[in-house]
C-alpha cells in the first residue's frame, strides 16, 4: 500500500509541474463548501466556493446528466443493453467488475454510478454516447458551459485522477440544481440506498441519507488530490437545499461538515423567501423540483432560476436595437419585492450583455389578486432581439418571455 501511495504522489507531483503547482499543493486537497436554496439558487453559505478543486466521482453527476438527456430524447432507453469494451473493463475500482464482450443495461449502469460509483459503468455510458470517453468528456465540458459551470473542465467520465479535471463547489451546486430541474423524473435514482448486481448488494456511499433528516441524494467522491467530496440535497418543511462540500479530510468529517452546514442553512428558513418570484413570467418550465420527486408538493408558481456565476459567451449575439420604433421587451420574472426584480434585471444583462446593453431596465408594480408583484423587464428592443435575448437567457437557466408592445401595457 505504501508503494502505491508513493507512486500516486510522484504522479501528482509531475502533473503539478505542468500546472504550475508544487507537489505539496497538488496533494493538499482544497477545502470549499456552498449551500444554496434549490428553488431559487440563493446562496446561503459560501466558504471559498470558487476555489479550483478536483471533482473526483462527483464527475459521474455530469455523466448521468447526459445519460438522462439521452433518455429524454430517445437516444437511450432504460432497458437498452450497451456493449462493454476492453477499455471499460480496464478501469480501476470501484467498479462492477464488467468483462469485455458483455452487455450492461442502461438502468443498471445508472444504478451502478449512483450507488457503487462504478468507473467501468461510467465508461460504458460514455462510449455509448460519445464513441470514446475522450469525446464524451468534451461533451461533458460543453454541457457544463451551457449550464453555467464556467470553471469546470472534464477529461473523463468517472472522476479517476486527472490533474486537468477541475471544478468548483459553486459549479457543482449549479449541476445539482440542474439535475433536479431538468431531470426531476430521474432524480429518485439518487435516493436509492442500494441495488443488487451479480448477486452482490451494493450500498450507496452517501451515509448521510441514513442519518440526516430529509436527505435524499446526491453523490460522494474521493481521490488523493480531491479529498472527500459530497454533493447533497435535503428537504425540510417544504424547503429544499443543496449543499456541496469539497476537500474533506475524511468521509466522517466531510459528512459532519455537510450536516452542520445544512442545519445552519435550514435555521434561516425564512431568509430569502421574499426574494422568490410569486408568479410565472409565462415560461412553462418549473423549478419546483420536488413536485415530481415526491418530497414537496409543487407550487403552481414558477421559480426564476438565479444561478450563481453563470457565464455569458456572447461573441455571436446581435447588437441591441436602437430604432425609435423598438417597442418590444423581455420579462425575466415577476417578484414579490422591487429589490428582487432589480436583481433579476441586473443578472439578465450580465448574461446577455450584447443584446441587452442598450435595453432599458424596468421593474413595474402590478396587482395579482390581493398581492402586489413587480414585473422585471428590459424594454427598447425589436421583436427579433427580444426573442433572441430570451433564447440566450433560457439557455442559461433564466425564465424569460418576449413581450410585445400590446402586452407591455
Amino acid at each position: 500500500m505504501g508503494r502505491h501511495l508513493l507512486a500516486a504522489a510522484a504522479l501528482l507531483g509531475m502533473a503539478a509541474v505542468g500546472s504550475g503547482l508544487s507537489a505539496a499543493e497538488a496533494l493538499a486537497a482544497k477545502a470549499a463548501a456552498i449551500v444554496v436554496d434549490a428553488r431559487t439558487g440563493q446562496v446561503l453559505i459560501d466558504q471559498d466556493a470558487d476555489a479550483i478543486v478536483h471533482p473526483a466521482s462527483l464527475t459521474k453527476m455530469m455523466t448521468l446528466y447526459l445519460a438522462f438527456d439521452a433518455l429524454e430524447d430517445g437516444r437511450l432507453s432504460l432497458g437498452q443493453q450497451l456493449p462493454v469494451s476492453a477499455f471499460a473493463q480496464s478501469m480501476s475500482p470501484t467498479k462492477l467488475g464488467l468483462r469485455a464482450g458483455q452487455t450492461l443495461k442502461v438502468e443498471t449502469a445508472i444504478l451502478g454510478l449512483v450507488t457503487k460509483s462504478a468507473n467501468d459503468a461510467a465508461v460504458v455510458l460514455a462510449e455509448a454516447l460519445g464513441g470514446t470517453e475522450a469525446r464524451f468528456a468534451e461533451m461533458m465540458t460543453r454541457k457544463a458551459r451551457e449550464l453555467g459551470m464556467r470553471r469546470t473542465v472534464y477529461r473523463n467520465a468517472s472522476g479517476l485522477p486527472n490533474m486537468e479535471q477541475v471544478t468548483t463547489a459553486r459549479d457543482y451546486a449549479v449541476l445539482s440544481r440542474a439535475l433536479m430541474r431538468d431531470h426531476a423524473k430521474y432524480y429518485p435514482y439518487f435516493s436509492r440506498r442500494n441495488f443488487v448486481y451479480g448477486g452482490r448488494t451494493m450500498a450507496n456511499h452517501n451515509n448521510l441519507m441514513s442519518r440526516y433528516e430529509g436527505m435524499d441524494g446526491i453523490k460522494t467522491g474521493y481521490t488523493i488530490a480531491s479529498g472527500f467530496n459530497l454533493a447533497a440535497s435535503a428537504v425540510r418543511d417544504g424547503r429544499r437545499l443543496v449543499g456541496v462540500v469539497m476537500g474533506g479530510k475524511s468521509a466522517g468529517s466531510r459528512d459532519n461538515k455537510m450536516a452542520a452546514l445544512l442545519d445552519q442553512a435550514f435555521s434561516r428558513a425564512s431568509q430569502g423567501r421574499d426574494e422568490g418570484p410569486v408568479m410565472a413570467s409565462l415560461d412553462t418550465r418549473s423549478d419546483a423540483v420536488a413536485g415530481e420527486v415526491g418530497d414537496v408538493k409543487a407550487k403552481p408558481v414558477r421559480a426564476a432560476v438565479q444561478m450563481a456565476a453563470i457565464p455569458a459567451a456572447p461573441a455571436r449575439e446581435s447588437k441591441p436595437a436602437r430604432e425609435t420604433g423598438s417597442h418590444w421587451g423581455v420579462q425575466v420574472g415577476a417578484f414579490s419585492s422591487r429589490a428582487a426584480g432589480n436583481k433579476a434585471v441586473t443578472q439578465a444583462v450580465k448574461q446577455a450583455p450584447f443584446i441587452l446593453r442598450a435595453a432599458k431596465p424596468s421593474v413595474v408594480e402590478a396587482k395579482a389578486g390581493k398581492d402586489t408583484i413587480y414585473r422585471a423587464r428590459l424594454t427598447g428592443l425589436d421583436e427579433k432581439d427580444a426573442r433572441k435575448a430570451c433564447a440566450v437567457l433560457t439557455k442559461h437557466g433564466h425564465h424569460c418571455v418576449a413581450v410585445s408592445p400590446a402586452e407591455r401595457g
